[in-house]
């Protein structure tokens, strides 16, 4: 990560505050993402689902299910990772490597999300191309708002210039 530009106030987290920081930012998005899972579990028990989604929709279903459920599993792996490499013990590695599991776990949940949304859309609109663009669209804004807006320095150093300054109405 970069640093901050000079002009914008920045302070520096020991390991164990930025593990904590990043095992509650695991708990914050947990609860949603299980909520989810739930709610793509109890489709499949709805009279609709077996009625009007044809076998290969209902396994693409099958598809996205296991998609967040994997998304969960990698949600949940710094906290696993952190119990078992030591509970006492933060290191730089452990910072770097749970980064990139919870990152990695937006990619699959982003994939699940956007296949339920194509099946819902087919279901809505009655039609088999509804779905196609609307979920495409999704899957390029999450992929924006997830991976490219974070690493867009111009759009950042932009903000900083044009911000309130404090005290400043």
């Amino acid at each position: 990560m970069s640093d901050a530009p000079k002009n914008e106030e920045c302070e520096r987290l020991s390991l164990a505050d930025a593990a904590s920081t990043l095992l509650d930012e695991c708990r914050m998005v947990l609860p949603g993402i299980q909520a989810l899972f739930g709610f793509q579990l109890v489709a499949v028990f709805n009279q609709r689902f077996a009625e009007d989604l044809s076998h290969a929709d209902q396994l693409l279903h099958l598809v996205a299910i296991t998609l967040v459920a994997i998304a969960v599993a990698l949600v949940m792996t710094p906290a696993s990772y952190h119990r078992h490499r030591g509970a006492r013990v933060v290191t730089d590695t452990f910072i770097h490597v749970s980064s990139l599991i919870l990152v990695s776990s937006m990619l699959p949940l982003a994939a699940g999300l956007c296949i339920d949304l194509y099946l819902i859309a087919k279901l809505i609109a009655d039609n088999d191309a509804a779905g196609a663009p609307l979920a495409a669209a999704l899957f390029a804004f999450m992929a924006f708002c997830w991976f490219v807006f974070p690493r867009l320095v111009a759009v950042h150093d932009w903000v900083m210039r044009h911000r309130a300054k404090p005290g400043e109405g």
